[in-house]
């Protein structure tokens, strides 16, 4: 009997492990080497003669698990001082690959080589680095459900060749651009990968299957030994200079000159946590936001962080539990962090299992607000800010996570604290949580409010079946003063079904039709709302999808049920080498937020862009985006909104660029033009001077503006900026 038990137990527990044991792998073990390779996009060096060729890549888009259309090969190699890597991308027409000289991180509609390295091996997140056939640099940090932030800018080496067989990429990375663990021998995980582009076919070694688990439980290991750690030290000295011209009684009229000097330094405390600090630093951004539809808004509108200060360890404070587009949309969004003189930030590893990242920093914007006479509110004031994370890694991408986030300014202040983390039960499945607390006290009340919020998730995934189900409730006197939420004093229940099938169809690649749902109840009033989505993609080569989508849907707002249901399209295709289109349109039910008198209507929003890449240097597009609303009882027009943009740029090398935007708010009647001559050696040594306008549809009368036919420069700007980085 007991021998029946234990065989019974030993093939239970080989069903749920088998996933795992599949996906077991060897070690590969880089090539050392004391002759470093040229950087050319060359395999001629002896080094790549002796270092391990890595084959056998498999598709993982369009499906998963096949032999690729086109061959590749990849090599890695060290020295004491760097890590480098080649891939051969071998391509039966190599007068169709795609590939422009450009800036950074611009190079992902194209064809691209990447390679993926987990450095600590602890599956919570991995380096991407990423290489257009030209070399053109793209990178990032990839989490473990292999979503990519492409926010931060690493200092690292590259060139690509393209030739009558393929591509060619090689390129080195300093130890000392990368965090990783300081010790003899240190295990990383790793993977390379492919995108082909017109073919919308990406492939990788190893072979990445839901069956594995999360994408960096898959990596494979390599081991590399006695490379030298050498502490980083980074100085960042800048300097910039803004000179505007503001309108006053229908004049153009001098704000002044406004010289900025600051210092930023990162500093090295072991070789997986660092320590960086910023004084008087100079966020200024090289481009402007692109304009969004800003009227009729229940909530604020999202802005990206572009600061770079900012940027590094930004993945840290991501956190789990959350459902597709919940509320809560972060704990953490350094855009509140206005106009720092100081920061400081700590981010990196402090153990095997041990994660931390924190943020302090002062804030100077709130002495610079202004009541409607143009008084200051709050003069010599400042808000700081502190934040906290810390992550203890489990098995696979699992972790238990705790942070704490403050803003103290007057007297008064917001604190969260609480605590997150994922669970993965066996490759398919997966659990989440997040248990957040507020407590607010305005700056001329003594009373505290206490307020919460809390998700749980589970999901699953598999080739053919996605399934997601979660829950947040959301406190009425939950504040966030650090993060981003969308509305409060909810119950939301959210849910999400795929199916997908792989036709034998040289037209379509994946057709999945899903069904997303979240049901609501609204605490304030007591009233129920739900959403309800379906939806078919249709998947094609050249990047080409298609979604047709239906809505059934109602909207509690101010205590009234509003029907918010509609129908939507969509379609993008990279018609050629040149050509992309993209265009959607959604048509539906909606309302008019207006708080003391809201009321149901009805609208349409169409959004389009065509993007043309005439040569290897020279892109250029064009976007439309149009939103209207018609009042319900009686279809009088409320507003139509449409914002044009054309965006125009000429890359002289990978160096060197000029960039032309031009905008037209219809709504606003205002057109801005932005105009910049960049150039960037490495990452944050760096030329930049640009030139602003703000046109306006108005005229000064001798006491007021009007409307007019006619532009009027309203506001002009001109900017340089120029800073160096110092690494020791």
């Amino acid at each position: 009997m007991r021998k029946v038990i234990l065989t019974i137990i030993v093939m239970l527990f080989s069903i749920v492990l088998y996933p795992y044991l599949i996906f077991s792998q060897e070690v590969i073990i880089p090539y050392k080497t004391d002759n470093p390779p040229v950087i050319d996009g060359k395999l001629d060096d002896s080094v790549w003669r002796f270092a391990p060729k890595i084959t056998g890549f498999k598709t993982y888009q369009p499906d998963y698990g096949h032999i690729p259309s086109e061959k590749t090969e990849a090599y890695i190699a060290y020295d004491n001082q760097n890590l480098y890597f080649a891939v051969r991308c071998y391509d039966s027409e190599p007068d169709k690959i795609k590939a422009s000289v450009t800036k950074r991180d611009n190079i992902f509609n194209e064809d691209n080589a990447i390679f993926i390295l987990d450095t600590f091996g602890d599956n919570q997140s991995a380096y991407g680095f990423f290489l257009n056939p030209l070399g053109i640099q793209g990178d990032g940090i990839i989490n473990s459900m292999g979503n990519g932030d492409m926010s931060i800018d690493l200092v690292w080496y590259s060139k690509g060749t393209i030739d009558k067989k393929g591509y060619t990429v090689e390129a080195r990375i300093p130890f000392k651009s990368i965090r990783f663990p300081n010790k003899k021998e240190i295990e990383m995980g790793f993977a390379f990968a492919r995108d082909i582009n017109r073919k919308s076919e990406q492939v990788s070694y190893p072979e990445i299957n839901p069956k594995g688990g999360s994408i960096l439980s898959q990596l494979k290991k390599m081991v590399i030994t006695d490379i030298k750690y050498e502490r980083s030290i980074e100085f960042l000295p800048a300097f910039t200079l803004n000179q505007s011209s503001s309108i006053n009684e229908g004049r153009l009229i001098s704000d002044g000159r406004n010289n900025n000097i600051s210092m930023t330094t990162k500093f090295g405390i072991t070789s997986g946590l660092t320590l960086d600090a910023t004084y008087n630093p100079d966020f200024s951004q090289v481009e402007a936001d692109a304009g969004q539809i800003d009227v009729n808004l229940r909530y604020a509108l999202y802005y990206p962080e572009k600061r770079p200060f900012f940027l590094e360890g930004k993945e840290y404070f991501e956190f789990a539990g959350n459902t597709e587009d919940a509320p809560l949309g972060s704990i953490v969004h350094t855009r509140n962090i206005i106009d720092p003189i100081l920061g400081l930030k700590i981010t990196g590893k402090i153990s095997k299992k041990n994660r931390i990242s924190s943020i302090i920093a002062s804030d100077e914007s709130p002495a610079k607000e202004k009541d409607s006479d143009g008084n200051l509110l709050h003069p010599g004031k400042k808000a700081m800010f502190s934040i906290f994370r810390h992550k203890y890694t489990l098995k696979d991408d699992g972790y238990i996570g705790t942070i704490y986030t403050g803003r103290d300014f007057n007297n008064g202040y917001n604190r969260v604290l609480g605590s997150d983390g994922r669970i993965r039960i066996n490759p398919y499945n997966v659990f989440e949580y997040h248990l957040l607390k507020s407590y607010t006290r305005e700056s001329d009340s003594n009373n505290i409010t206490p307020g919460h919020a809390l998700g749980i998730r589970y999901s699953y995934y598999s080739r053919r079946y996605i399934f997601d189900i979660g829950y947040q409730d959301i406190s009425k006197n939950f504040h966030t003063d650090t993060g981003y939420i969308t509305r409060k004093g909810i119950g939301r229940l959210a849910a999400m079904g795929i199916v997908a099938f792989y036709p034998k169809s040289s037209i379509f690649q994946k057709i999945d039709p899903f069904y997303w749902s979240y049901h609501i109840k609204d605490k304030f009033s007591g009233l129920f709302e739900t959403f309800n989505l379906f939806c078919l993609r249709l998947w094609m080569p050249r990047q080409t999808m298609i979604r047709f989508e239906y809505i059934i849907a109602n909207e509690v707002y101010k205590a009234q049920k509003f029907n918010t249901g509609g129908y939507g399209f969509r379609f993008n295709s990279q018609l050629n080498k040149k050509f992309f289109v993209f265009f959607m349109f959604r048509n539906g039910k909606r309302i008019f937020y207006d708080p003391d008198n809201p009321y149901q209507g009805k609208g349409k929003t169409i959004s389009t862009s065509l993007s043309y890449q005439p040569s290897e240097k020279l892109r250029s597009s064009l976007s439309l985006t149009y939103s209207d609303f018609y009042k319900n009882s009686n279809s009088e027009k409320i507003y139509d909104y449409t914002i044009i943009r054309s965006r125009t740029t000429f890359q002289m090398n990978k160096y060197l660029f000029f960039r032309g935007i031009l905008e037209y708010n219809t709504y606003r009647k205002k057109m801005t033009s932005d105009f910049l001559l960049s150039f960037t050696y490495i990452p944050g040594t760096v030329f930049h001077i640009g030139y602003g306008s703000i046109f306006e549809k108005i005229k000064w009368n001798g006491k007021s503006y009007t409307d007019s036919n006619d532009f009027l420069t309203t506001k002009k700007g001109l900017f340089f900026k120029v800073s160096y980085l110092w690494r020791m």
